[in-house]
Parts: C-alpha cells; sequence; structure tokens
C-alpha cells in the first residue's frame, strides 16, 4: 500500500522558504523604495511587438520612476511612442512604423521617495535577428568510397543563435549514426562515405527560436563512387583496365577531424552548460569513448549525445575542471585527444544585503558578499550615488563587504547598492537601512486555525513588526510557561516548530511580541487531525467473463475532514462506461471484459493527506457449467432501536443475500464514541433464525450498535452502524479489582489496584477513595481520594504490620457500593537473629542432618520464606588428597528446622552455618559449626596400565585412586583367559598391598589374550572396578613349526585324486549319453513338440540327441521346451547361473562368454514336476565349465 502526504509536504516546504525572507515593514509604515519586479539584464525582444520594459516598485510614499538610456537621462517625454504605465515605472514601446535598432540600448530604471533611492539592473535591450542565408552556389561533390566527408552548414548569424538540423527536400531528418553525425557547428561528419550516400538533396535548415522562423540553405549533392565504378570510367577514358587493383576501399587508421591536434582547451563559466565533442574519420567506423584523466564524470549532471561523441555537463562547478580524454578507436588502432577545462565563474551570492530595520540609536550590520573567478570587486553606492560621493554620515562605516551603522538617527534613512563585478559579469543588489520607533505588531491573521495530521511537522506563524524587532514568546492555552524545548522549536521569525504532532498539541497558542515601546499578542490555534488510513485494501481477484467483480476499500479517516474516494485503472482514468459503479467504500464492474483486466487503485483524499491501495484484476474464459458459488453473506441492514430504556434497549435488522450458505449466527458490536472512539467491541451473539435482540446496556456510554452476520464460509462484512444512543450517566456499579497491600520499603505500605475503564466509571469525574487501617488496632479507617492513578502509598508504617485496605469508586453522581476488605502487611526489613542451637548428626559417609532452633517470628520482621544451609569442604582427612574450599547452599522453605545434606566428600572435614531469610532477604549467620565424614569405599585406580609383555609373564602398573575417601587397606587383582570366541577361562584372583603400584605375572601362557579386573579397598570395601587386556606373545620357534595346510604335500596330493576321479566320472557319463542318443530324427520330433530341446533323462544320466549343425545354441544340457519353461534336474549347469537376470549373459564379439559367475540357488523343476531348493554342486559346476 502506498501512502502519501503530498499536502503536508507543501505545507511544510512553504513554511520553511518563509523562514529566511528579507524583513518586510508593512506598507502603511514609512519606507525607503524596494524594486519588485523588472525585466531581465539581457532582453531580446522580438521586432514585431512593442517593447515592454519591466520596472515596479513599493515604498511609502509611494515611489516616483525615471530612466537612463545608455548612462543619460531618457526623456520619455519627448517620445511619443513611449508610455510609462501608471503607478509603475513600466515602458511601453509603440514600434508601430519605427525602426526597432533606434530603441536598442542599455537601460536603467531609478524608483525614489523622500526615504531613498532605488535603482534596476543595466537593462540590455536587443532585438532578436533572423537573417537570410548569403545566396550561394552548391558544387556536386564527388567522392570515392570510404573517404570521410564533411558538409558545411554556416548558418546565418542571428540573435539568438539558431538551432541546425538536416533533412532532404520532403522535410525528413536525415538519419545520423556512429558513422553519420552533425556538430555542434552544424556541419554534417562521414567518418567514411558508402554508396547509399549518394544523394541531391542534403539541406541545411536553421530555425530561430525568438522569432519561429526557418532559413534553409541550398541542396548538396553528393555522389559517392566505389573502386570498380572508378576502374570502369578510366578504362573508357584510356583504354586500360584495373587501373585500381582493388574493388573495395583501404582501411584507415582513426583520425579527428573535430578537434585538431592531440590537445585542446575550452573555458566555461560555472552554472553554464559543458559541451565537449571529438569526431573521428576512418575505416572501419571509429566508435568514441570518454575520460576524466584526474576524477570522475557528476553521474547526475553528465550525458552523452550524438552517439558518444558529444560529452555534456549541466550545471557546471568548479570540480568539473581538469583534463578530458575523448578516444577515438578501430580494429586497426586508437588515437587520442585531450581537452583541459578550465572553469571561471561570473560574480554569484553568498550573502545578499538584507533591509534593515533599526530603532534610533540602535546598531546593525549590512553584509554583501559574493564569490567568483576571478574574485569579484565590491563596490557600493547610496540612493544610486557612489557612497564615497555621498553625503558624510559619522553613524555609517564602510569595511570592504560590510557596512556597519551605529547610532543611527532618526532621519537617515536610504537605500543602499551593493555592487559585484568581474570580467564576466555582475551583480546589483539594494537594501534599505529604514529609521523608525514602531510598537510591536502581530501581522499573522488573529484566531488561524492551522490543522496537521498527527506525526508530521506543525508551524505555527508568528510573523510580527516592530522597532526595535520584537522578542517572539509563546504559550499555549493556560499560558503557565513559555514554549521553549523539547517538543518545541522557536525559530528567528518567531515561527514555532513541533517535530512531531500529536493529538495532545492540540490547543490555543499564544503568540506574545514585545520590544521596548510595548506589547502585542495573537491567538492562533492548532488542530491534530487523526492520518487517514484504508483499513480494508482491494484484493487481488480472478473472474470470469461477463461475471462481476467488487473491489472494496474501506478507510478510516479523522471525522472532521471530508474524504473524497477516487479511482484510477493503471493509474489513468476509469473507463467511461457504465458497467464501473464508484460507490463509498467499493468499485463495481458489471459484466467484466478481458478489456477490464489491470491494476486498480482507490485513492482517499483529504485537505490534508491521502492514502492508496491497489489491486490486480485478472479475466479468464467463461466456465462452461458455473459450480454453485458459496461466499460470505452480505451485511444486514435497516438496524433499528426501539423499547429504549434507562440501561437496555432493543435491536432489530434484516439479514443480507446468505449467497447459498445459511446464517447460523450474529455478531452484535458496540462503539462508544464517549470513551474509546473507532474501536469496536463484541456484545453478544444471536442465533441465525432471529433478527432481533434485547441489549444490556451501561450507564454514560454513547452506543452505536452494528451487526455481522456468519455462515459456513465466514463472517460477513459489518452492516452500517445504527443512529446513537446515549445512556444517562450514574453512580459506580462496582470498584476496582485487583486490589493489594505490600511494602516497597520497610516503613510504607503501597496500596494498588487495576484502574477502571470509562465504561466501568458510569459517569464523569471518576476518583478513588483509598482507606486503611492496621488490622486488630485501629478501628477508624484513614481515607484519601484520588485520581489518574492506580496505586498509593503509605509512609511511616511499621515494618511488616498488617493492614487492611480497601479502594471505592467515586464519580460526579454518586458512590459504589461497600468495598472488599483486603488484608496486606506494611514492609518487610531483613531478619534480626540467626538459628540458635545448630547441631548436625552424620548418618554415613555422604549424609549428614543439620538441626536448628528456629528464630522467634518477631525477629524475622517479614514473611518467613525459610532457612539456608551455607556448607562447605574444609579439606579431606587423609594427607595424600588436595586441600580446596568449594561453598553450596541448601534451601528449606518453610519454618523448618532441619534439613539433610546430601552428596557429601568421604573423610572429609566440614564447615556449615544456618541463617533464616525473608522477602527481603536474609538474615545473619549463625557461628560455624563443622563435621567429619567417616571413610567410604575409594574411587577407582587413577590408572592400570600393563608393560613389558613376554611369553609367559605380565607386568601390571597402576595408580592409587584420585579420591581415597578413607585408608587404602590394599588392592584386589583378578583375571582369566579369553580366547579367540570371546570366551572366558576360570578366573584368578591376587591379593596386593596398598603401598604397591606395580606387580609380575609369572607362569601364564604364551599368545594368551588376558583380561584384567582391578579395584581398591578401604576399611569399608572395594571400589569400583577398573580393567584392562592384554596377551602374551609367541615363541618364534613354535611359530616356524605352525605351516598352513595348504601348504603340505600330502594335501596337495589329495586334491589332485579327487579331481581326476571327478574327470573320470564326466567322461563315461559322457560316453553314455552318445551311446543312448541314436534315436531316429523323426521319431524325436514325433515324441516331442521341439525337436531343438530335449530334457535330461534321469534314469542314466544321458541327454537328448544332440545336433551341432547349429553352433550357436545354448548346451544340451539346459534346453527351453516349445511352451517357455525350463526344466532341469539338480546337476543342471546352465549359463542362466551365471548370466544375471533372465538368463541374458554376456559375450565378447568372439562368441566369449564375460558374465560373472555366481551361485544361484533357485526352486528347480524336476522332470517329475517335484521341486528342490538344493543348490549346485560347486565342484561339479567347476568341473563341468572345464569341460566345456
Amino acid at each position: 500500500m502506498e501512502r502519501t502526504r503530498a499536502r503536508a509536504t507543501v505545507f511544510l516546504m512553504l513554511f520553511l522558504g518563509n523562514l529566511g525572507n528579507a524583513l518586510e515593514v508593512p506598507l502603511d509604515l514609512p519606507q525607503p523604495p524596494t524594486i519588485t519586479h523588472q525585466s531581465p539584464k539581457d532582453y531580446i525582444i522580438d521586432p514585431r511587438e512593442n517593447i515592454v520594459i519591466h520596472c515596479d516598485a513599493k515604498g511609502k510614499p509611494h515611489p516616483s520612476f525615471s530612466w537612463t538610456r545608455n548612462g543619460t537621462h531618457f526623456d520619455i517625454d519627448q517620445d511619443p511612442k513611449v508610455t510609462m504605465r501608471p503607478h509603475s515605472g513600466t515602458l511601453v514601446v509603440d514600434i508601430s512604423g519605427e525602426k526597432v535598432e533606434s530603441y536598442e540600448g542599455v537601460y536603467q530604471c531609478t524608483a525614489r521617495n523622500e526615504h531613498g533611492t532605488a535603482v534596476s539592473n543595466n537593462i540590455v535591450i536587443r532585438q532578436s535577428r533572423s537573417p537570410l542565408w548569403s545566396k550561394e552556389r552548391n558544387e556536386p561533390i564527388i567522392v570515392q568510397e570510404g573517404v570521410s566527408l564533411v558538409l558545411q552548414c554556416r548558418p546565418p548569424a542571428g540573435l539568438p543563435p539558431p538551432i541546425i538540423f538536416w533533412m532532404d527536400i520532403n522535410f525528413q531528418r536525415l538519419p545520423q549514426s556512429s558513422r553519420v553525425s552533425q556538430a555542434l557547428n552544424g556541419d554534417l561528419h562521414f567518418s567514411n562515405v558508402l554508396t547509399e550516400d549518394s544523394r541531391n538533396d542534403y539541406i541545411c535548415y536553421a530555425r530561430f527560436p525568438h522569432t519561429q522562423t526557418i532559413q534553409q540553405k541550398q541542396p548538396i549533392t553528393v555522389t559517392v563512387l566505389n573502386l570498380d565504378a572508378i576502374n570502369e570510367t578510366v578504362a573508357a577514358l584510356y583504354n586500360e583496365t584495373d587501373f585500381l587493383s582493388d574493388g573495395s576501399a583501404e582501411e584507415r587508421r582513426p583520425t579527428f577531424l573535430i578537434p585538431s591536434g592531440s590537445s585542446s582547451s575550452k573555458m566555461v563559466l560555472r552554472g553554464q552548460v559543458l559541451e565537449l565533442e571529438c569526431i573521428a574519420e576512418g575505416l572501419p567506423t571509429p566508435e568514441v569513448s570518454w575520460s576524466k584523466v584526474s576524477g570522475e564524470f557528476p553521474a547526475k549532471r553528465t550525458s552523452f549525445l550524438h552517439f558518444q561523441k558529444t560529452l555534456r555537463i549541466v550545471d557546471v562547478s568548479e570540480a568539473d575542471a581538469g583534463e578530458y580524454r575523448c578516444t577515438a578507436r578501430n580494429r586497426l588502432a586508437s588515437v587520442h585527444h585531450t581537452i583541459r577545462v578550465t572553469v571561471k565563474a561570473a560574480p554569484y551570492w553568498i550573502s545578499t544585503p538584507r533591509n534593515l530595520v533599526l530603532a534610533p540609536r540602535e546598531r546593525g550590520n549590512m553584509i554583501c558578499r559574493a564569490s567568483g573567478t576571478p574574485k569579484p570587486t565590491i563596490t557600493w553606492a547610496m540612493n544610486g550615488i557612489p557612497i564615497e560621493n555621498s553625503p558624510k554620515d559619522p553613524s555609517r562605516k564602510v569595511e570592504g563587504d560590510t557596512i556597519i551603522f551605529e547610532e543611527v538617527q532618526t532621519g537617515s534613512s536610504a537605500v543602499y547598492q551593493c555592487n559585484a563585478s568581474n570580467e564576466y559579469g555582475y551583480l546589483l543588489s539594494n537594501a534599505f537601512v529604514n529609521v523608525l520607533s514602531e510598537t510591536p505588531r502581530v501581522l499573522t491573521p488573529a484566531n488561524k486555525v492551522y490543522q496537521v495530521i498527527r506525526n508530521t511537522h506543525a508551524l505555527l506563524d508568528c510573523s510580527s513588526f516592530g522597532s526595535p524587532i520584537p522578542k517572539i514568546t509563546w504559550f499555549k492555552d493556560s499560558r503557565s510557561s513559555t514554549l521553549d524545548g523539547d517538543p518545541y522549536v522557536l525559530h528567528e521569525n518567531g515561527t514555532l516548530e513541533i517535530h512531531v504532532a500529536q493529538a495532545v498539541n492540540s490547543g490555543k497558542y499564544t503568540c506574545v511580541a514585545r520590544n521596548s515601546l510595548g506589547i502585542s499578542e495573537n491567538h492562533v490555534y492548532l488542530e491534530v487531525k487523526e492520518p487517514t488510513r484504508i483499513l480494508k485494501q482491494p484484493e487481488y481477484k480472478v473472474v470470469q467473463s461477463n461475471m462481476n467483480v467488487v473491489f472494496e476499500c474501506k478507510v478510516k479517516h479523522d471525522p472532521s475532514l471530508i474524504p473524497t474516494m477516487t479511482w484510477v485503472k493503471d493509474n489513468g482514468e476509469l473507463p467511461d462506461d457504465e458497467r464501473f459503479l464508484v460507490d463509498s467504500d467499493s468499485l463495481t464492474i458489471t459484466d467484466v471484459t478481458e478489456d477490464d483486466a489491470g491494476t486498480y487503485t482507490c485513492i482517499m483524499t483529504t485537505t490534508l493527506d491521502q492514502d492508496s491501495a491497489s489491486a490486480e484484476l485478472t479475466v479468464v474464459e467463461a466456465a462452461p457449467t458455473p459450480a454453485i458459488v458459496y461466499e460470505q453473506p452480505d451485511p444486514p441492514t435497516d438496524l433499528e432501536l426501539t423499547d429504549q430504556k434507562p440501561r437496555s434497549v432493543q435491536l432489530t435488522w434484516i439479514p443480507g443475500d446468505e449467497h447459498n450458505s445459511p446464517i447460523y449466527m450474529f455478531l452484535i458490536q458496540y462503539a462508544d464514541s464517549l470513551h474509546h472512539h473507532g474501536h469496536w467491541h463484541n456484545l453478544t451473539l444471536v442465533p441465525g433464525s432471529k433478527t432481533t435482540a434485547h441489549l444490556k446496556l451501561s450507564p454514560y456510554v454513547h452506543y452505536a450498535f452494528r451487526v455481522l452476520a456468519l455462515n459456513a464460509v465466514g463472517f460477513s462484512n459489518p452492516s452500517l452502524p445504527s443512529r446513537m444512543y446515549k445512556t444517562n450517566p450514574s453512580a459506580p456499579d462496582e470498584n476496582p479489582s485487583g486490589v493489594d497491600g505490600f511494602g516497597t520499603e520497610h516503613d510504607n505500605l503501597v496500596i494498588s489496584w487495576k484502574p477502571m475503564s470509562g465504561h466501568q466509571a458510569n459517569g464523569p469525574g471518576l476518583q478513588y477513595k483509598v482507606m486503611w487501617r492496621q488490622k486488630d488496632v485501629d478501628k477508624e479507617w484513614t481515607s484519601v481520594t484520588v485520581a489518574n492513578v492506580s496505586k498509593f502509598m503509605v509512609s511511616g508504617t511499621p515494618t511488616f504490620t498488617p493492614y487492611e485496605v480497601q479502594v471505592q469508586a467515586i464519580n460526579d453522581y454518586g458512590i459504589g457500593p461497600e468495598p472488599a476488605v483486603v488484608t496486606g502487611h506494611s514492609g518487610e526489613d531483613l531478619p534480626m537473629q540467626a538459628p540458635d542451637n545448630v547441631q548436625v548428626l552424620v548418618l554415613n559417609s555422604s549424609l549428614a542432618e543439620v538441626h536448628w532452633e528456629p528464630v522467634p517470628p518477631k525477629t524475622v520482621r517479614g514473611r518467613l520464606k525459610g532457612y539456608k544451609v551455607y556448607y562447605w569442604r574444609e579439606r579431606s582427612l587423609h594427607k595424600h588428597n588436595p586441600h580446596h574450599v568449594e561453598q553450596q547452599v541448601l534451601t528449606f522453605s518453610g519454618n523448618k528446622s532441619h534439613g539433610m545434606l546430601p552428596g557429601l566428600q568421604p573423610y572429609s572435614l566440614y564447615l556449615f552455618n544456618v541463617r533464616v531469610f525473608n522477602g527481603k532477604g536474609e538474615g545473619p549467620a549463625s557461628s560455624n559449626q563443622q563435621f567429619e565424614t567417616p571413610e567410604g569405599v575409594p574411587g577407582r585406580p587413577s590408572f592400570l596400565r600393563i608393560t613389558k609383555p613376554s611369553l609367559d609373564s605380565l607386568t601390571l602398573e597402576w595408580g592409587p585412586p584420585y579420591d581415597r575417601n578413607g585408608r587404602l587397606t590394599g588392592y584386589t587383582l583378578k583375571y582369566q583367559t579369553v580366547n579367540i570366541s570371546n570366551v572366558l577361562g576360570p578366573v584368578e584372583e591376587l591379593a596386593l598391598p596398598a603401598n604397591e603400584t606395580t606387580v609380575t605375572l609369572f607362569n601364564l601362557k604364551y599368545s594368551t589374550r588376558y583380561k584384567f579386573y582391578f579395584n581398591a579397598k578401604t576399611g569399608q570395601g572395594a571400589g569400583p572396578v577398573v580393567t584392562e587386556e592384554a596377551a602374551t606373545i609367541m615363541d618364534e620357534a613354535m611359530a616356524a613349526r605352525q605351516v598352513d595346510i595348504a601348504t603340505q604335500g600330502w594335501f596337495i596330493c589329495l586334491m589332485c585324486a579327487i579331481a581326476l576321479l571327478i574327470l573320470v566320472l564326466l567322461i563315461i557319463c559322457f560316453i553314455q549319453r552318445n551311446k543312448g542318443g541314436k534315436y531316429p530324427v523323426k521319431e524325436k520330433e514325433d515324441a516331442h513338440t521341439d525337436p531343438e530341446f530335449q530334457p535330461m533323462k534321469e534314469d542314466d544320466c544321458t541327454f537328448g540327441e544332440y545336433s551341432d549343425t547349429e553352433d550357436h545354441k545354448p548346451l544340451k544340457g539346459s534346453r527351453t521346451p516349445s511352451n517357455g519353461t525350463v526344466h532341469r534336474d539338480n546337476s543342471d549347469d546352465s549359463l542362466v547361473d551365471y548370466g544375471g537376470d533372465g538368463g541374458d549373459g554376456q559375450f565378447n564379439e568372439d562368441g566369449s562368454f564375460i558374465g560373472q559367475y555366481s551361485g544361484k540357488s533357485s526352486a528347480r523343476d524336476t522332470a517329475g514336476g517335484h521341486e528342490s531348493s538344493e543348490a549346485p554342486s560347486p565342484v561339479n559346476t567347476s568341473a563341468m565349465n572345464s569341460f566345456v
């Protein structure tokens, strides 16, 4: 959502612009002349119109006017063609029948009255000129293709200079490019010419802007010949061929046509436009680029024109001086040109002289400061006469660019002129000194109302005049104190600024102007308005053609401002079509078409601000059979209030369209414009079958009601509000809730409560009656009445004493009901006494029980929270353990008299003390007590290492436990063997003395792993076990006798015999197969569907008849019947077992099998149909594979 504050911004700029304006003297007071309007210094006139030279001025009395021309008095009465406008110095020259040249010259206007003389700038009058082109004959130009060419324009000199452009005879601009472009002087440059450049109507036009006339040069004819055409011409003349050898133009390095040489210089005045150009010729066409040798281009003021050939910098400053380099480059070479730019400056103001209004005997300064390059000369004049020739004035002293006035006298008013000039121009400014005695007056209109939007600037004007200059002070409403400091800023001209205006800043402001002669005041009013906000933005819509669409735009604005809702489409006006219906908070488009698609924006504008929001509409083709659309219901209408009573009213309404979904609930809301303006609150729910509700009301509320309908889709939009219903005020019906009494210091009682809302107050003037008394001591209540607070502090109370408190609501119409009594306590203080009779009982090595005698309740001086036991280990009772102190604290809530201290360190000395604490803090500590904990079992040994392994022994080293927890009585070592299967052997146990840290175990088995269990012991028992494993080493001689069985000769012989036996068996089976396979082919075809594939016979291990006529057939041991089922016995060896999925083996180009062998266990069908899950023998498989 886009939000705009355009009007507020303009308002702020106008005010800030006024902050620096020169002092304005009311015109009803005497004052020297001030020139208010004059013609420009360089005034070019149209010779066809009358000459008007402006000169207007103000002053009291009104000034008279005179003129000089070319430095001498211009007597307008002697020239009947010249008249002066009434009440003005403006000259009007009637040039009908006259030559304008006779009125050209330098004019200056003088305005004078009895208090001084003001003069205008020198106005140079020149007539505009648009001379004709000199008659000339343009010879046709014939050039060779590829060369450069310049067509000169040379327009006549005009005033002001003409604008140049090239067109053809049909007044069409000639196309320009990086190859063809116009220079700043108007010439047309060709970097290289092409044959298509041939034409007879190159025409240069000059447009003179002041007279709006156009002059044209005679057309220029250009003929471009390529080398082939030149060869033909020469051959025809000389009867030769190929006079020029090549038919294409030769390529050339770039060279500059403009400017010439490798460097040049240019001077430009500050504030003017700098234009540098570089035009190069060459073939191919050079590309031009620019750089600044020392610095960068000012990005926002720089542009490149004419296909990068012109560099343009506007509003030149001194920082733009330096060296600029242009580079022309084609594929053959590049060339550079450097332009040194110097920036001079005509005089420009730093501080213009300002009018001075001084009271008699006052002092003041008039400052005139200007700069330029070279530095301008400052000269002063008084009433148009050089100051050195003016009458001497002892109250005036000139010091360069400043005139100092001291002890001025009545009658010394005058106009002073400051002239700053150098060789490039001049500046002239008038400023007067007006000596007056005047009581203050406020010029800002009385009772002016300023309206601003909350959170924006507010500027309250207090324009004043007086001599001496009045001092401005501001007050608000009661005028209790001046407005100075945050959030107010007082400007020099009397304007009061509020940086961020809030609603509390609204009100009446008084501006007081005071000087030594009197006082004047003025009242203005500030109204801080709520900003305009769009609460419900239009939403993105997708609708079908010929349907309706509604964009909602609900807005919140300040009710005192008149809003205007405007809808636009794609940032333009809505189409002028009756299908677009604009309501107060919606836009409806009926019979949507594809042209309606776009972005729609609602703009809510008030006199002070505006807000806007946009949404997009997408139009799609209509669906053939539109489905039922379920939508939220329309809002209820026609809300009416009846049966009006002081505390109730009846509300009725008419439901809106349900949109195909029944309404099952109505929500009634109310707004209270008296207490919470603009906020809606839920009041009650009503079943969807009812259209009336009896509403219970509260006093002193300005009710407005609205109703929302609810169906399965959701809530409708709210209905329009009902008319306002005001209930009368009454005494409060309730008292504040959340009453409490507590103390923040030891001698106070703070009574607090939850403030009541304006809705609960039942009437204006809400106050609270706060009552208290000391419980069981005071019979009478002490009370005070307060307003706009939620707590009250009672001082000087006894420490932690019970009080009964009450808070009762009061308003202008009575008091509330009897309030409930709440008991609270005054503030707590630190406990005074430490617990006595502190004792300790040690239960075991890690647990002790502490007992103490509770302190008397009176010494607690607060609410008893409990006791804290601080304890710490002072040291260990063993000399080898380090000494350290680590304080701990245990808290025992409530009125306890004992507590347990767990987690103690055995065999240690402990110190402890006990303290009581309340809500304020802890009391003093009891005296330190000590106790010793008995021995406990030790911790685990600090380390266990096995070293020096041998054939039959291992050495163990260990360190004593870090936590001995008593006196060590020894160590226990257990160990057992661990075989390769991790089976544990019998346990051996060994007791070791406490002073040993190493032991060697002998007579162990060689090359055997042992597991060790080791722990320490005290008189209380054994501590935790640490384990370790190690192995004895192997005897080298024994290792040499252990040889792998696979290398033994007897094993090798056995394997060879088994392989030979398998080979013999395979040969026998092969022979039997050949014997049994001699059946007639015809019989096999009759017996089987597929003669190619037969199953293996189970009874004699023979195969069916084998045919070698097709060597690409698979092995006969694995065949596929015609029905596609594979039948194999348990000894089959099929390629399917080795070839992966589906039996598709991989073969090299020579037919060799390259599949990866893999044993495959699968269900196989026997000849008889029985299944077997037995895998083929790897031995048989290998043998069969070797055989094949």
